[in-house]
């Protein structure tokens, strides 16, 4: 699945458009990403571990390898005050 997804830098994400519906169609997926999210936060905070979060914009799929900084129930929060919304995240490893 992953093997679509094309490399971005994380300065380049606020110039990416965002549309409001949700990649994610699967009750268990969607906790699943939740459960990620939380514990990739931890990772971040304590450990300044980068993770990858595989998204979607309104045109392509994309991956960036960074920290997350904070997780609200819509936004994930990355450096710099760059955000992706929770719900064009596929995948975070």
């Amino acid at each position: 699945m992953t093997a679509n997804f094309e490399l971005i830098d994380k300065e380049l994400i606020s110039s990416l458009h965002f549309p409001q519906t949700e990649v994610l169609f699967e009750k268990e997926d969607i906790l699943q990403r939740r459960n990620d999210l939380d514990r990739a936060l931890s990772l971040g905070n304590l450990e300044h571990v980068k993770i990858k979060i595989f998204f979607e914009d309104d045109s392509n799929f994309k991956v960036v390898e960074t920290t997350i900084w904070g997780v609200t129930d819509t936004r994930v929060i990355l450096k710099q005050g760059v955000i992706i919304p929770v719900n064009r995240i596929h995948k975070i490893v």
